[in-house]
Protein backbone atom coordinates (compact mmCIF):
# COMPACT_ATOMS: atom_id res chain seq x y z
CA UNK A 1 0.00 0.00 0.00
CA UNK A 2 2.98 2.41 0.79
CA UNK A 3 3.56 1.76 -2.97
CA UNK A 4 0.60 3.46 -3.74
CA UNK A 5 -0.02 5.97 -1.36
CA UNK A 6 2.61 8.36 -0.21
CA UNK A 7 3.03 8.26 3.19
CA UNK A 8 2.11 11.01 5.42
CA UNK A 9 4.89 13.65 6.40
CA UNK A 10 4.38 17.12 8.09
CA UNK A 11 5.44 19.47 4.33
CA UNK A 12 5.07 22.82 5.27
CA UNK A 13 6.87 24.60 8.53
CA UNK A 14 4.62 27.46 10.40
CA UNK A 15 6.67 30.17 8.85
CA UNK A 16 6.99 28.60 5.32
CA UNK A 17 3.34 28.53 5.39
CA UNK A 18 2.77 32.09 6.60
CA UNK A 19 5.34 33.47 4.10
CA UNK A 20 3.58 31.78 1.15
CA UNK A 21 0.70 33.21 1.98
CA UNK A 22 1.90 36.24 2.27
CA UNK A 23 3.47 35.78 -1.01
CA UNK A 24 -0.20 34.53 -2.34
CA UNK A 25 -2.03 37.35 -0.97
CA UNK A 26 0.15 40.17 -2.60
CA UNK A 27 -0.38 38.62 -5.86
CA UNK A 28 -3.96 37.84 -6.09
CA UNK A 29 -4.37 41.83 -4.65
CA UNK A 30 -2.29 43.19 -7.81
CA UNK A 31 -4.19 41.39 -10.18
CA UNK A 32 -7.23 40.47 -8.76
CA UNK A 33 -8.78 42.56 -11.44
CA UNK A 34 -8.59 39.41 -13.50
CA UNK A 35 -9.71 36.56 -11.41
CA UNK A 36 -12.30 38.72 -10.46
CA UNK A 37 -13.87 40.13 -13.58
CA UNK A 38 -16.86 38.26 -15.49
CA UNK A 39 -15.47 37.02 -19.27
CA UNK A 40 -19.09 37.36 -20.60
CA UNK A 41 -18.51 41.09 -19.79
CA UNK A 42 -15.51 40.92 -22.08
CA UNK A 43 -17.19 43.43 -24.43
CA UNK A 44 -19.37 45.38 -22.29
CA UNK A 45 -16.26 46.03 -19.81
CA UNK A 46 -14.12 46.47 -22.53
CA UNK A 47 -11.54 43.95 -20.59
CA UNK A 48 -8.68 43.82 -23.18
CA UNK A 49 -8.26 47.10 -22.69
CA UNK A 50 -7.97 47.01 -18.23
CA UNK A 51 -4.24 45.13 -19.47
CA UNK A 52 -1.65 46.45 -19.15
CA UNK A 53 -0.60 48.30 -22.55
CA UNK A 54 2.24 46.40 -22.92
CA UNK A 55 0.55 43.14 -22.90
CA UNK A 56 -2.04 43.77 -25.95
CA UNK A 57 -0.18 43.84 -28.70
CA UNK A 58 1.85 40.09 -27.91
CA UNK A 59 -1.05 38.46 -26.47
CA UNK A 60 -3.39 39.41 -29.35
CA UNK A 61 -2.27 37.42 -31.96
CA UNK A 62 -1.47 34.08 -30.04
CA UNK A 63 -2.28 31.04 -31.76
CA UNK A 64 -4.42 28.64 -29.31
CA UNK A 65 -1.40 26.15 -28.79
CA UNK A 66 0.90 29.18 -28.00
CA UNK A 67 -1.86 30.36 -25.43
CA UNK A 68 -1.19 26.61 -24.01
CA UNK A 69 2.20 26.71 -23.72
CA UNK A 70 3.62 30.04 -22.98
CA UNK A 71 0.85 30.92 -20.51
CA UNK A 72 -0.90 27.78 -18.69
CA UNK A 73 1.19 24.51 -19.18
CA UNK A 74 4.27 24.81 -15.96
CA UNK A 75 5.56 21.66 -17.55
CA UNK A 76 6.07 23.33 -20.54
CA UNK A 77 9.70 23.85 -21.53
CA UNK A 78 10.66 24.82 -24.73
CA UNK A 79 8.96 28.05 -25.21
CA UNK A 80 9.40 29.85 -28.13
CA UNK A 81 7.96 33.40 -27.89
CA UNK A 82 6.99 35.45 -31.63
CA UNK A 83 7.60 38.29 -29.99
CA UNK A 84 9.59 39.81 -27.45
CA UNK A 85 7.11 39.51 -23.97
CA UNK A 86 7.29 42.54 -21.44
CA UNK A 87 8.99 41.43 -18.27
CA UNK A 88 5.88 42.27 -16.14
CA UNK A 89 3.97 39.41 -18.25
CA UNK A 90 6.74 36.97 -17.67
CA UNK A 91 7.15 37.82 -13.70
CA UNK A 92 3.16 37.39 -13.69
CA UNK A 93 3.49 34.01 -15.48
CA UNK A 94 6.57 32.47 -13.61
CA UNK A 95 4.94 33.66 -10.33
CA UNK A 96 1.68 32.15 -10.44
CA UNK A 97 3.03 29.22 -11.75
CA UNK A 98 5.75 29.19 -8.84
CA UNK A 99 3.41 30.03 -5.72
CA UNK A 100 0.54 27.77 -6.90
CA UNK A 101 0.59 23.86 -5.36
CA UNK A 102 1.96 21.29 -8.13
CA UNK A 103 -0.90 19.47 -9.22
CA UNK A 104 0.63 16.03 -10.35
CA UNK A 105 1.51 13.37 -7.74
CA UNK A 106 5.20 12.17 -8.55
CA UNK A 107 4.11 8.72 -9.95
CA UNK A 108 2.05 10.47 -13.04
CA UNK A 109 5.01 12.68 -13.68
CA UNK A 110 6.52 10.67 -16.65
CA UNK A 111 2.37 9.48 -17.96
CA UNK A 112 2.52 9.71 -21.62
CA UNK A 113 2.30 13.08 -22.80
CA UNK A 114 -1.68 13.69 -24.26
CA UNK A 115 -2.69 11.10 -22.11
CA UNK A 116 -6.24 11.97 -20.50
CA UNK A 117 -7.26 8.49 -18.53
CA UNK A 118 -4.85 6.86 -15.84
CA UNK A 119 -2.30 3.93 -16.45
CA UNK A 120 -5.29 2.25 -14.83
CA UNK A 121 -7.79 2.71 -17.83
CA UNK A 122 -5.41 1.30 -20.76
CA UNK A 123 -7.24 -1.67 -21.30
CA UNK A 124 -10.83 -0.57 -20.77
CA UNK A 125 -11.62 3.00 -20.90
CA UNK A 126 -14.04 2.58 -18.36
CA UNK A 127 -13.15 -0.17 -16.10
CA UNK A 128 -10.30 0.57 -13.73
CA UNK A 129 -8.16 -2.91 -13.81
CA UNK A 130 -6.61 -1.89 -10.26
CA UNK A 131 -10.66 -2.02 -8.71
CA UNK A 132 -12.44 -4.56 -7.81
CA UNK A 133 -15.17 -5.28 -10.33
CA UNK A 134 -18.05 -5.29 -7.56
CA UNK A 135 -16.92 -2.36 -6.58
CA UNK A 136 -17.19 -0.73 -10.27
CA UNK A 137 -20.79 -1.35 -10.61
CA UNK A 138 -22.97 2.08 -11.36
CA UNK A 139 -19.34 3.45 -10.90
CA UNK A 140 -17.93 6.00 -13.16
CA UNK A 141 -14.34 6.16 -14.05
CA UNK A 142 -13.61 9.15 -12.57
CA UNK A 143 -15.20 8.12 -9.09
CA UNK A 144 -13.36 4.66 -9.51
CA UNK A 145 -10.24 6.01 -9.66
CA UNK A 146 -11.01 8.62 -7.13
CA UNK A 147 -12.47 5.80 -4.82
CA UNK A 148 -9.92 3.48 -4.75
CA UNK A 149 -6.60 5.85 -4.06
CA UNK A 150 -9.05 7.91 -1.31
CA UNK A 151 -9.63 4.84 0.11
CA UNK A 152 -6.46 3.26 0.49
CA UNK A 153 -5.37 6.43 2.02
CA UNK A 154 -7.86 6.44 4.66
CA UNK A 155 -6.94 2.61 5.19
CA UNK A 156 -3.56 3.93 5.64
CA UNK A 157 -4.62 6.56 8.18
CA UNK A 158 -6.40 4.30 10.28
CA UNK A 159 -3.23 1.98 10.97
CA UNK A 160 -1.65 5.03 11.57
CA UNK A 161 -3.90 5.75 14.07
CA UNK A 162 -5.02 2.66 15.47
CA UNK A 163 -8.70 3.14 14.43
CA UNK A 164 -11.21 0.56 12.89
CA UNK A 165 -13.59 3.10 12.36
CA UNK A 166 -14.57 5.70 9.45
CA UNK A 167 -17.64 8.48 8.92
CA UNK A 168 -17.65 9.31 5.31
CA UNK A 169 -19.18 12.74 5.15
CA UNK A 170 -21.38 13.63 2.52
CA UNK A 171 -21.70 10.16 0.87
CA UNK A 172 -23.56 10.48 -1.59
CA UNK A 173 -24.80 6.65 -3.23
CA UNK A 174 -21.95 4.69 -0.81
CA UNK A 175 -19.49 4.38 -3.51
CA UNK A 176 -16.21 5.03 -1.34
CA UNK A 177 -18.18 3.71 2.21
CA UNK A 178 -18.61 0.41 0.18
CA UNK A 179 -15.15 0.26 -0.74
CA UNK A 180 -13.76 1.12 2.59
CA UNK A 181 -16.12 -0.83 4.25
CA UNK A 182 -16.36 -4.16 2.45
CA UNK A 183 -13.58 -3.92 0.05
CA UNK A 184 -10.67 -2.46 3.17
CA UNK A 185 -12.81 -4.09 5.96
CA UNK A 186 -13.10 -0.91 7.83
CA UNK A 187 -16.37 0.34 10.18
CA UNK A 188 -18.00 3.09 8.10
CA UNK A 189 -20.60 5.35 8.77
CA UNK A 190 -21.84 7.02 6.21
CA UNK A 191 -23.74 10.76 6.31
CA UNK A 192 -25.76 11.74 3.47
CA UNK A 193 -28.31 14.93 3.65
CA UNK A 194 -30.24 13.37 -0.12
CA UNK A 195 -32.86 10.69 1.29
CA UNK A 196 -32.93 9.82 -2.55
CA UNK A 197 -29.02 8.79 -2.50
CA UNK A 198 -29.10 7.31 1.04
CA UNK A 199 -31.47 4.55 -0.52
CA UNK A 200 -29.80 4.17 -3.42
CA UNK A 201 -26.51 3.24 -1.50
CA UNK A 202 -28.40 1.07 0.71
CA UNK A 203 -29.34 -0.87 -2.23
CA UNK A 204 -25.97 -0.88 -3.95
CA UNK A 205 -24.90 -2.43 -0.81
CA UNK A 206 -27.39 -5.12 -1.21
CA UNK A 207 -26.35 -6.03 -4.63
CA UNK A 208 -22.77 -6.03 -3.63
CA UNK A 209 -23.72 -8.55 -0.85
CA UNK A 210 -25.84 -10.48 -3.64
CA UNK A 211 -22.91 -9.93 -5.66
CA UNK A 212 -20.45 -11.57 -3.37
CA UNK A 213 -22.24 -14.78 -2.50
CA UNK A 214 -22.92 -15.35 -6.03
CA UNK A 215 -18.56 -15.09 -6.33
CA UNK A 216 -18.43 -17.25 -3.10
CA UNK A 217 -20.71 -19.93 -4.03
CA UNK A 218 -18.48 -19.90 -7.30
CA UNK A 219 -15.33 -20.03 -5.49
CA UNK A 220 -13.63 -17.14 -7.08
CA UNK A 221 -12.04 -16.13 -4.32
CA UNK A 222 -9.55 -13.98 -5.71
CA UNK A 223 -11.22 -10.39 -6.48
CA UNK A 224 -10.99 -6.83 -4.42
CA UNK A 225 -8.41 -4.45 -4.44
CA UNK A 226 -5.57 -7.64 -4.43
CA UNK A 227 -5.90 -7.43 -0.33
CA UNK A 228 -8.18 -9.78 1.12
CA UNK A 229 -10.43 -13.57 0.34
CA UNK A 230 -14.01 -12.93 -0.24
CA UNK A 231 -14.99 -14.98 2.46
CA UNK A 232 -13.26 -12.78 4.93
CA UNK A 233 -14.96 -9.72 3.25
CA UNK A 234 -18.18 -11.21 3.66
CA UNK A 235 -17.94 -11.13 7.06
CA UNK A 236 -17.53 -8.07 7.56
CA UNK A 237 -20.24 -5.74 8.75
CA UNK A 238 -22.16 -3.61 6.38
CA UNK A 239 -22.01 0.07 6.46
CA UNK A 240 -24.23 2.14 8.32
CA UNK A 241 -26.05 4.79 6.62
CA UNK A 242 -27.66 8.18 7.97
CA UNK A 243 -29.72 9.99 6.24
CA UNK A 244 -29.48 13.92 7.80
CA UNK A 245 -28.00 16.80 7.54
CA UNK A 246 -24.03 18.69 8.94
CA UNK A 247 -24.59 21.83 10.65
CA UNK A 248 -21.58 23.72 10.43
CA UNK A 249 -22.99 26.30 13.42
CA UNK A 250 -23.95 22.94 15.49
CA UNK A 251 -21.17 21.75 18.11
CA UNK A 252 -18.43 18.41 18.09
CA UNK A 253 -20.91 16.90 20.44
CA UNK A 254 -24.14 17.49 18.12
CA UNK A 255 -22.14 15.49 15.34
CA UNK A 256 -21.37 12.68 17.44
CA UNK A 257 -25.09 12.39 18.58
CA UNK A 258 -25.83 11.89 14.80
CA UNK A 259 -23.78 8.94 14.86
CA UNK A 260 -24.54 7.58 17.88
CA UNK A 261 -28.11 7.83 16.28
CA UNK A 262 -26.84 5.34 13.64
CA UNK A 263 -25.17 3.30 15.92
CA UNK A 264 -27.93 2.58 18.09
CA UNK A 265 -29.82 1.24 15.79
CA UNK A 266 -30.10 -2.97 15.81
CA UNK A 267 -29.01 -2.78 12.09
CA UNK A 268 -28.23 -6.01 10.29
CA UNK A 269 -26.72 -6.08 6.97
CA UNK A 270 -29.13 -5.41 3.98
CA UNK A 271 -30.78 -8.25 2.41
CA UNK A 272 -28.50 -9.77 -0.39
CA UNK A 273 -30.71 -8.55 -3.79
CA UNK A 274 -29.59 -8.95 -7.16
CA UNK A 275 -30.33 -6.77 -10.29
CA UNK A 276 -33.98 -6.12 -10.52
CA UNK A 277 -35.67 -4.49 -13.80
CA UNK A 278 -38.35 -3.40 -11.73
CA UNK A 279 -39.17 0.62 -10.18
CA UNK A 280 -39.59 1.17 -6.78
CA UNK A 281 -43.04 2.88 -7.42
CA UNK A 282 -45.52 1.49 -5.47
CA UNK A 283 -43.23 -1.42 -3.61
CA UNK A 284 -42.42 -1.62 0.11
CA UNK A 285 -39.77 -4.34 -0.10
CA UNK A 286 -37.19 -1.56 -0.68
CA UNK A 287 -37.47 -0.07 2.44
CA UNK A 288 -34.25 0.22 3.92
CA UNK A 289 -34.27 -0.83 7.29
CA UNK A 290 -30.87 0.13 8.34
CA UNK A 291 -30.73 4.04 7.16
CA UNK A 292 -30.95 6.14 9.44
CA UNK A 293 -32.84 9.71 9.36
CA UNK A 294 -31.37 12.31 11.72
CA UNK A 295 -33.55 15.12 10.23
CA UNK A 296 -36.81 15.93 8.95
CA UNK A 297 -38.14 14.78 5.97
CA UNK A 298 -40.50 16.94 4.08
CA UNK A 299 -44.37 16.28 5.96
CA UNK A 300 -46.15 13.29 4.52
CA UNK A 301 -42.81 11.87 3.13
CA UNK A 302 -40.34 8.87 3.70
CA UNK A 303 -37.12 7.38 2.53
CA UNK A 304 -38.94 5.04 0.86
CA UNK A 305 -41.48 7.35 -0.70
CA UNK A 306 -38.75 10.07 -2.03
CA UNK A 307 -36.95 6.88 -3.92
CA UNK A 308 -39.73 5.16 -5.12
CA UNK A 309 -39.52 7.94 -8.63
CA UNK A 310 -35.51 6.05 -9.27
CA UNK A 311 -35.10 3.52 -11.29
CA UNK A 312 -32.32 2.01 -9.41
CA UNK A 313 -31.20 -0.32 -12.41
CA UNK A 314 -31.87 2.56 -15.44
CA UNK A 315 -28.06 2.80 -16.05
CA UNK A 316 -28.54 6.72 -16.21
CA UNK A 317 -29.70 6.95 -13.28
CA UNK A 318 -26.83 4.88 -11.52
CA UNK A 319 -24.39 6.69 -13.29
CA UNK A 320 -26.10 10.38 -12.69
CA UNK A 321 -24.33 11.75 -9.91
CA UNK A 322 -22.45 15.79 -9.22
CA UNK A 323 -18.84 16.26 -9.00
CA UNK A 324 -19.46 16.25 -5.29
CA UNK A 325 -21.88 15.21 -2.62
CA UNK A 326 -23.47 18.67 -1.27
CA UNK A 327 -23.92 18.35 2.73
CA UNK A 328 -25.28 21.41 3.34
CA UNK A 329 -26.38 23.07 7.04
CA UNK A 330 -29.84 22.13 8.96
CA UNK A 331 -30.89 22.77 12.40
CA UNK A 332 -30.20 19.97 15.16
CA UNK A 333 -32.31 18.96 17.66
CA UNK A 334 -31.10 20.85 21.00
CA UNK A 335 -27.53 18.96 22.60
CA UNK A 336 -26.81 19.63 26.10
CA UNK A 337 -23.29 17.96 26.48
CA UNK A 338 -23.85 18.32 30.33
CA UNK A 339 -26.77 16.26 29.71
CA UNK A 340 -26.21 13.34 26.87
CA UNK A 341 -21.68 12.88 27.60
CA UNK A 342 -19.78 11.44 23.91
CA UNK A 343 -16.81 10.82 25.82
CA UNK A 344 -17.53 7.07 25.75
CA UNK A 345 -17.38 6.95 21.80
CA UNK A 346 -15.11 5.21 19.84
CA UNK A 347 -12.45 7.47 17.89
CA UNK A 348 -12.75 7.46 14.33
CA UNK A 349 -10.94 8.57 11.12
CA UNK A 350 -13.42 11.44 9.06
CA UNK A 351 -13.58 11.58 5.48
CA UNK A 352 -15.21 13.43 3.10
CA UNK A 353 -14.57 13.22 -0.59
CA UNK A 354 -15.32 16.50 -2.66
CA UNK A 355 -17.10 17.71 0.40
CA UNK A 356 -19.00 21.19 -0.88
CA UNK A 357 -18.28 24.61 0.15
CA UNK A 358 -18.35 25.15 4.02
CA UNK A 359 -18.64 21.64 4.80
CA UNK A 360 -14.93 20.73 4.49
CA UNK A 361 -14.20 23.31 6.87
CA UNK A 362 -17.00 22.48 9.12
CA UNK A 363 -15.03 18.90 9.39
CA UNK A 364 -11.80 20.33 9.86
CA UNK A 365 -13.17 22.03 12.89
CA UNK A 366 -14.69 19.01 14.33
CA UNK A 367 -11.43 17.31 13.69
CA UNK A 368 -9.80 19.45 15.55
CA UNK A 369 -12.30 19.93 18.52
CA UNK A 370 -13.67 16.96 18.91
CA UNK A 371 -11.84 13.85 20.98
CA UNK A 372 -13.07 10.88 19.47
CA UNK A 373 -11.58 12.12 15.45
CA UNK A 374 -8.29 10.76 15.53
CA UNK A 375 -7.55 11.85 11.51
CA UNK A 376 -8.96 13.22 8.99
CA UNK A 377 -9.04 13.59 5.21
CA UNK A 378 -10.51 16.13 3.48
CA UNK A 379 -11.09 16.71 -0.33
CA UNK A 380 -12.60 19.78 -1.08
CA UNK A 381 -15.00 21.33 -3.97
CA UNK A 382 -17.09 24.06 -5.12
CA UNK A 383 -15.27 26.72 -3.43
CA UNK A 384 -17.48 29.63 -4.42
CA UNK A 385 -20.12 28.08 -2.11
CA UNK A 386 -17.61 28.71 0.63
CA UNK A 387 -19.08 31.71 3.18
CA UNK A 388 -16.88 35.00 3.66
CA UNK A 389 -17.49 37.67 5.69
CA UNK A 390 -18.25 39.54 2.94
CA UNK A 391 -20.51 36.97 1.15
CA UNK A 392 -21.78 35.02 4.00
CA UNK A 393 -25.07 33.74 2.13
CA UNK A 394 -23.28 32.88 -1.50
CA UNK A 395 -25.25 31.67 -4.46
CA UNK A 396 -25.81 27.90 -4.08
CA UNK A 397 -25.92 28.28 -0.38
CA UNK A 398 -29.07 25.65 1.37
CA UNK A 399 -29.89 27.86 4.39
CA UNK A 400 -31.32 26.13 7.48
CA UNK A 401 -34.48 25.03 6.93
CA UNK A 402 -35.97 25.66 10.53
CA UNK A 403 -35.60 28.34 13.04
CA UNK A 404 -33.14 27.37 15.56
CA UNK A 405 -34.57 25.92 18.67
CA UNK A 406 -34.53 28.44 21.86
CA UNK A 407 -31.87 27.44 24.08
CA UNK A 408 -29.71 25.45 21.11
CA UNK A 409 -26.32 25.07 21.40
CA UNK A 410 -24.52 26.35 19.09
CA UNK A 411 -21.16 27.71 17.59
CA UNK A 412 -20.23 31.69 17.25
CA UNK A 413 -20.41 32.29 13.34
CA UNK A 414 -17.45 31.45 11.40
CA UNK A 415 -16.92 31.20 7.73
CA UNK A 416 -15.26 28.99 5.10
CA UNK A 417 -13.08 30.86 4.71
CA UNK A 418 -10.33 32.33 6.13
CA UNK A 419 -10.01 29.58 8.69
CA UNK A 420 -7.34 30.92 9.50
CA UNK A 421 -6.16 33.79 12.38
CA UNK A 422 -3.12 34.46 10.13
CA UNK A 423 -4.60 34.64 6.94
CA UNK A 424 -7.84 36.92 8.42
CA UNK A 425 -5.20 39.49 9.40
CA UNK A 426 -3.30 39.39 6.25
CA UNK A 427 -4.30 42.69 4.28
CA UNK A 428 -5.57 41.84 0.72
CA UNK A 429 -6.49 38.42 1.66
CA UNK A 430 -10.20 38.40 0.70
CA UNK A 431 -11.24 36.19 -2.31
CA UNK A 432 -14.15 36.72 -3.95
CA UNK A 433 -17.49 34.83 -5.54
CA UNK A 434 -16.02 34.70 -8.88
CA UNK A 435 -12.20 34.06 -8.27
CA UNK A 436 -13.65 30.89 -5.75
CA UNK A 437 -15.82 30.36 -8.68
CA UNK A 438 -12.47 30.38 -11.00
CA UNK A 439 -10.59 28.25 -8.84
CA UNK A 440 -12.70 25.17 -9.48
CA UNK A 441 -11.80 25.29 -13.48
CA UNK A 442 -10.05 22.29 -14.96
CA UNK A 443 -6.90 23.90 -16.08
CA UNK A 444 -5.74 20.81 -17.59
CA UNK A 445 -8.60 20.54 -19.60
CA UNK A 446 -8.76 23.98 -21.03
CA UNK A 447 -5.48 22.95 -21.82
CA UNK A 448 -6.01 20.21 -23.81
CA UNK A 449 -8.67 22.18 -25.50
CA UNK A 450 -6.28 25.31 -26.63
CA UNK A 451 -3.86 22.21 -28.21
CA UNK A 452 -6.42 20.73 -30.41
CA UNK A 453 -7.66 24.41 -30.98
CA UNK A 454 -11.42 23.13 -30.22
CA UNK A 455 -14.63 24.87 -31.39
CA UNK A 456 -15.78 25.00 -27.87
CA UNK A 457 -13.24 27.59 -27.48
CA UNK A 458 -15.85 29.75 -29.00
CA UNK A 459 -18.32 29.51 -26.63
CA UNK A 460 -16.83 32.32 -24.27
CA UNK A 461 -16.87 34.62 -27.10
CA UNK A 462 -20.87 34.16 -27.95
CA UNK A 463 -21.77 34.63 -24.82
CA UNK A 464 -19.75 37.75 -24.32
CA UNK A 465 -21.73 38.78 -27.64
CA UNK A 466 -25.23 38.14 -26.32
CA UNK A 467 -24.56 40.04 -23.12
CA UNK A 468 -23.67 43.05 -25.35
CA UNK A 469 -27.37 42.96 -27.40
CA UNK A 470 -29.04 41.90 -24.05
CA UNK A 471 -27.94 45.25 -22.27
CA UNK A 472 -28.40 46.81 -25.16
CA UNK A 473 -32.02 45.83 -25.29
CA UNK A 474 -32.52 45.55 -21.31
CA UNK A 475 -29.66 47.33 -19.44
CA UNK A 476 -30.87 46.54 -15.86
CA UNK A 477 -30.61 42.90 -17.32
CA UNK A 478 -26.44 41.81 -15.56
CA UNK A 479 -25.54 38.36 -15.92
CA UNK A 480 -28.31 36.15 -16.73
CA UNK A 481 -28.45 32.66 -16.55
CA UNK A 482 -29.04 31.32 -19.56
CA UNK A 483 -27.49 27.70 -18.73
CA UNK A 484 -25.67 25.41 -21.29
CA UNK A 485 -27.06 25.64 -24.78
CA UNK A 486 -26.77 22.45 -26.48
CA UNK A 487 -23.26 22.61 -28.83
CA UNK A 488 -23.52 25.53 -29.13
CA UNK A 489 -20.06 25.83 -30.87
CA UNK A 490 -21.60 24.18 -33.62
CA UNK A 491 -24.01 26.62 -34.16
CA UNK A 492 -23.92 30.13 -36.02
CA UNK A 493 -23.86 33.28 -33.48
CA UNK A 494 -27.39 34.38 -35.13
CA UNK A 495 -28.98 30.79 -33.93
CA UNK A 496 -27.01 30.69 -30.45
CA UNK A 497 -28.39 34.25 -30.17
CA UNK A 498 -31.87 33.48 -30.93
CA UNK A 499 -31.90 31.02 -28.37
CA UNK A 500 -30.29 32.82 -26.03
CA UNK A 501 -32.47 35.75 -25.92
CA UNK A 502 -35.55 33.36 -25.24
CA UNK A 503 -34.18 32.26 -22.03
CA UNK A 504 -33.75 35.92 -20.85
CA UNK A 505 -37.37 36.66 -21.96
CA UNK A 506 -36.51 38.78 -24.60
CA UNK A 507 -37.84 38.46 -28.33
CA UNK A 508 -35.62 35.68 -29.99
CA UNK A 509 -36.00 37.58 -33.69
CA UNK A 510 -34.24 40.79 -31.92
CA UNK A 511 -32.20 42.48 -34.67
CA UNK A 512 -28.49 42.07 -34.42
CA UNK A 513 -26.22 44.44 -36.60
CA UNK A 514 -24.18 42.16 -38.94
CA UNK A 515 -21.41 43.90 -39.40
CA UNK A 516 -20.74 44.63 -35.37
CA UNK A 517 -21.51 41.09 -34.81
CA UNK A 518 -18.24 40.24 -37.56
CA UNK A 519 -16.33 42.27 -35.46
CA UNK A 520 -16.91 41.05 -32.03
CA UNK A 521 -16.17 37.43 -33.78
CA UNK A 522 -12.65 38.83 -34.75
CA UNK A 523 -11.91 38.90 -31.14
CA UNK A 524 -12.30 35.37 -30.27
CA UNK A 525 -8.67 35.50 -29.84
CA UNK A 526 -8.47 37.74 -27.27
CA UNK A 527 -11.63 36.16 -25.25
CA UNK A 528 -10.03 33.27 -25.14
CA UNK A 529 -6.52 34.79 -23.84
CA UNK A 530 -7.82 36.96 -21.69
CA UNK A 531 -9.76 33.88 -20.09
CA UNK A 532 -6.58 32.29 -19.94
CA UNK A 533 -4.62 35.01 -18.06
CA UNK A 534 -7.41 34.44 -15.50
CA UNK A 535 -7.78 30.61 -15.41
CA UNK A 536 -3.81 31.44 -14.86
CA UNK A 537 -4.39 32.56 -11.00
CA UNK A 538 -7.07 29.85 -10.68
CA UNK A 539 -4.26 27.44 -8.85
CA UNK A 540 -3.13 29.95 -6.92
CA UNK A 541 -6.59 31.16 -5.36
CA UNK A 542 -6.85 27.02 -4.91
CA UNK A 543 -3.42 27.36 -3.22
CA UNK A 544 -4.40 29.95 -1.16
CA UNK A 545 -7.53 28.52 0.58
CA UNK A 546 -6.17 25.17 1.03
CA UNK A 547 -3.32 26.66 2.72
CA UNK A 548 -5.27 28.55 4.69
CA UNK A 549 -6.84 25.43 6.14
CA UNK A 550 -3.54 23.51 6.57
CA UNK A 551 -2.52 27.26 8.87
CA UNK A 552 -5.67 26.72 10.67
CA UNK A 553 -4.88 23.05 11.67
CA UNK A 554 -1.43 24.21 12.75
CA UNK A 555 -2.33 27.26 14.73
CA UNK A 556 -4.39 24.32 16.49
CA UNK A 557 -1.37 21.86 17.05
CA UNK A 558 -1.83 19.34 14.22
CA UNK A 559 0.55 19.41 11.49
CA UNK A 560 -1.42 18.30 8.06
CA UNK A 561 0.12 17.21 4.92
CA UNK A 562 -1.64 18.45 1.11
CA UNK A 563 -1.22 15.34 -1.14
CA UNK A 564 -2.45 15.47 -5.37
CA UNK A 565 -3.92 12.05 -5.07
CA UNK A 566 -6.21 12.59 -7.94
CA UNK A 567 -4.82 12.46 -11.55
CA UNK A 568 -5.75 16.43 -12.11
CA UNK A 569 -6.08 15.42 -16.20
CA UNK A 570 -9.14 12.83 -14.42
CA UNK A 571 -10.31 14.54 -11.36
CA UNK A 572 -9.51 18.61 -11.37
CA UNK A 573 -10.30 18.72 -7.17
CA UNK A 574 -7.86 16.56 -6.84
CA UNK A 575 -5.76 17.49 -3.95
CA UNK A 576 -6.82 15.71 -0.11
CA UNK A 577 -6.05 17.68 2.89
CA UNK A 578 -4.02 14.63 5.63
CA UNK A 579 -4.16 15.55 9.22
CA UNK A 580 -3.63 12.84 12.50
CA UNK A 581 -3.57 13.74 16.17
CA UNK A 582 -1.05 12.45 17.78
CA UNK A 583 -2.05 10.38 21.03
CA UNK A 584 -2.08 12.28 24.52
Amino acid sequence: MSGDVEMFTSSFTADQARQLTTRLSALLAQYGHLSDSYIIEFFTEDLWHTLPNSWQPVLQDLSYPQVADLLLDVKHEDRRYPSVWPLSLLAFRATAHALAFPRECRRDRGRTAGSVKPEEFLENQSQSSLLGHIFRKHVKPKKQHEIRRLGLLVKQLCEQTDCSRVVDVGSGQGHLTRFLSFGLGLSVTAIEADHNLVAMASRFDGQLLWALEKEKQKKNIFLLSRAAPLWSLVSQSSPRHVAGWVNPKASWEAFITQLKTADCVNEGPPTPSGPSKKKLRGSKRQRCSHVVQTSSSPRGSTDSDRSQDFDLTSRHQFESESCCSCVQPVCQEDVRPEENSQRDYSDFVLTGLHACGDLSATLLRHFVNCPHVRGITSVACCYMKITTKENPAPPGLVECPTPPTPGQETLPSEFGYPMSSWVRGLPGHQLSYKAREGACHAVEDYVRRLREESELLRTHCYRAMLEIFVRDTRPDLRRAGIQTIKKAHLLPFTEYARLGLARVGLPPELPLDPDRVEAMLKQQGRVVVYFSLALLLAPVVETLVLLDRMIYLQENGVDSQLVPLFDPNFSPRNFVLVALKARG
